[in-house]
């Protein structure tokens, strides 16, 4: 297929997994409580409303607060659709709801426009709570951003399109002289050198470990040398937060769009209406407003005694308040304008970067983080804003979520990162000093997926719990614990069609405990561990374990217990992964996906424990790799010998 002949069938794609995820949702809400969807984070139930007021086009926006599970993540950011709905009890709850649009998310607040004068009655009787809507917007950006793409002809974006697709050769300018490049190693250097040379598309490939969120701020600080404003992207509200964090550290004044994940002084303080509000004119904003309601109310008092006088007078109020309106959004607009234009940085997610706030605005540089974990659509949104595009990420790490089989067997699956590392070879930067692990737990992943170039520096490469060879549960870092011939079998929930597996479970936490009390014999500093599973069913079980065990709930030492995906760019100083999967038939499920199984072996930096059913897993060549090299390393043990 030619070039416009591939993202036609994207077009198709997309709509695919655009009615799957529709489908999916729509379950979601039939099948789950309100306090499940509270945990998903897309419902905030109960709630209360801080205050009302009268906004654009006499529309009331509220501000609301969210009184329970204020710790929870949520979802919701600006532009995204709402339905406020009432859980009073009363026999027509069915009809008690309305939508409106989120406007701003800061902390447990947002404040929400709907589209009618007032609100109903029954928005005073309290038990309120706001569910989150399918999220048209995404998609129809994507759909928007391809059609741009297709469409584009003898233009800065064409000629994007045909590098990115392998149609035309990048091209490279002489590389600068570069300030920074005394704070980074080799290939650090090198991937820097390659972004300021690159005229159309550059791409840092950064294995775990390898600095990769380092190499991409001194990147961006170089090119701020050249360009008054760049835009920096990412598909991870997490990753879009930690680069402002890092570049607000290094004195680039970052302003950070739609919704933080992390609630840091950095960040916050980043946000357009954090800006807003610490504007010196805010205050002269505020009265504008003020007095606009003000007079707006008492129009509003004429509505049951109304004769001549009282219309006219009515109409002077409200032309009124409608001067001091329109005063209070011009104001308004040079106050955005303002934050806008002295900004460095601009740093969104891909869809935030769509929103009428920025569509007026072009890039000479697109920096886009976590690139292959994006779906090709998705990228294509910002990068329609620019002359040049420059990625970081792994593509032998997490793919992008596709929810739809067919739509990702067609190919939804591949991404714009894939795609430019194979068309434009030249264009790609290997980071290859890694310094997050021992470097036996780094071993089989350099092995099996970065053709052994990366290498461990020398301040991690034998990292260990302990050197004292009476440690004997934590002088090796990297075990793999094998439970075969045990009958430690998985069991599926018919419900969730996930799978668990008990006994394994137990020994997770049993063997745990074990290694934490040698450890706490002979240290005092704690440690951070991650126990993950495949599978949620699993993960659950292993959190309720942890909960149970009076010495890993009463330790100083931090856990996290989760799916693959929620140690995505994390990393422990222990990690335990229970493989789960256990039957005569060599199913391995989930653990298929190598990828993810590349970020489960490479997110410990002093000791790896993974246990399992060897005769299962032996069944796939890559785990029958896997067990060689544990043997290679005097790492494989079995079950047996912990059973006292």
């Amino acid at each position: 297929m030619n070039v416009k002949d591939q993202l036609r069938k994207l077009v198709d794609l997309l709509a695919t997994e655009k009615e799957e995820d529709l489908r999916q949702y729509l379950e979601q809400f039939e099948r789950c409580s309100i306090a499940q969807r509270r945990e998903n984070g897309v419902t905030w139930y109960p709630l209360k409303i801080n205050s009302e007021e009268i906004g654009a086009g006499d529309y009331v926006t509220i501000e609301v607060e969210r009184t329970q599970g204020v710790d929870l993540l949520h979802q919701f950011s600006n532009g995204k659709p709402i339905e406020l709905f009432s859980n009073s009890g009363d026999s027509d709850d069915e009809h008690r709801k309305l939508n409106g649009t989120v406007k701003n998310v800061w902390g447990n607040r947002m404040r929400i426009a709907f589209t009618v004068d007032e609100l109903p009655g029954w928005a005073d009787r309290g038990k309120l709570g706001i569910n989150l809507l399918f999220d048209e917007a995404s998609y129809r950006e994507m759909i928007i951003a391809l059609q741009k793409v297709m469409e584009a002809e003898r233009s800065r974006l064409a000629h994007l399109r045909d590098v990115l697709y392998g149609e035309t050769p990048a091209i490279f300018s002489k590389p600068e002289e570069i300030s920074v490049l005394h704070q980074l190693n080799t290939s650090q250097q090198e991937a820097v050198r390659l972004i300021t040379s690159a005229e159309d598309v550059a791409v840092v490939h950064g294995p775990p470990g390898t600095g990769k969120t380092t190499t991409f701020i001194r990147a961006i600080m170089q090119t701020l040398l050249h360009e008054k404003q760049v835009l920096v992207c990412s598909p991870s509200n997490i990753a879009v937060d930690l680069l402002t964090e890092k570049l607000v550290q290094q004195g680039v004044n970052v302003l950070r769009l739609g919704n933080p994940a992390r609630v840091s002084e950095e960040v916050m303080n980043n946000t357009l209406d954090v800006r807003m509000m610490n504007h010196p004119d805010w205050k002269e904003l505020k009265e504008y407003r003020k007095r606009s309601e003000e007079f707006f109310a008492l129009a509003k008092k004429y509505k049951r005694n109304f004769g001549a006088s009282e219309r006219q007078q009515r109409d002077l109020m409200f032309k009124e308040a409608r001067a001091l309106q329109k005063d209070a959004m011009a104001l308004e607009d040079y106050i955005l304008w303002d934050q806008f234009d002295k900004a460095q940085v601009i740093a969104c997610t891909p869809v935030v970067a769509a929103g009428k706030l920025m569509r007026d605005l072009r890039f000479k540089t697109v920096f886009i983080d976590e690139a292959a974990q994006a779906l090709e659509p998705m990228c294509w949104i910002p990068i329609t804003r620019a002359d040049r595009v420059i990625f970081a990420g792994d593509h032998l790490q997490l793919p992008p979520t596709v929810k739809s089989r067919k739509a990702e067997e067609g190919g939804l699956k591949y991404t714009l990162f894939e795609r430019a590392v194979k068309a434009q070879p030249k264009a790609v930067s290997l980071l290859r000093t890694q310094y997050r692990m021992h470097e036996k737990i780094a071993g089989f992943s350099n092995r099996m997926f970065y053709e052994s170039k990366i290498e461990s520096d020398a301040t991690v490469r034998d990292n260990l719990l302990s050197f004292d060879e009476e440690d004997d549960l934590l002088i090796r870092p990297f075990e793999f614990i094998d439970t075969a011939g045990s009958g430690y079998n998985e069991v599926q929930n018919p419900e969730t069609l996930s799978y668990s597996n008990p006994e394994e479970a137990r020994l997770v936490i049993t063997h745990l405990e074990k290694v934490i009390a040698q450890y706490d014999s002979r240290k005092d500093e704690a440690l951070r561990i991650g126990i993950i599973a495949p599978y949620r069913q699993q993960t659950e079980l292993l959190t309720a374990l942890v909960a149970e065990s009076t010495l890993l709930s009463e330790s100083r030492h931090h856990f996290s217990v989760r799916t693959v995906d929620g140690f995505q760019g994390q990393e422990r100083d222990i990690i335990c992964i229970s493989m789960t999967r256990s039957n005569d038939s060599g199913d391995i499920g989930f653990l298929a996906d190598i990828r993810r199984m590349n970020v489960a072996l490479t997110r410990a930096k002093r000791k790896l424990m993974a246990f399992g059913d060897s005769a299962t897993l032996a069944n796939h060549g890559f785990y029958k790799s896997f067990l060689d090299y544990v043997e290679e390393i005097n790492g494989y043990r079995s079950m047996w010998e912990f059973i006292s």
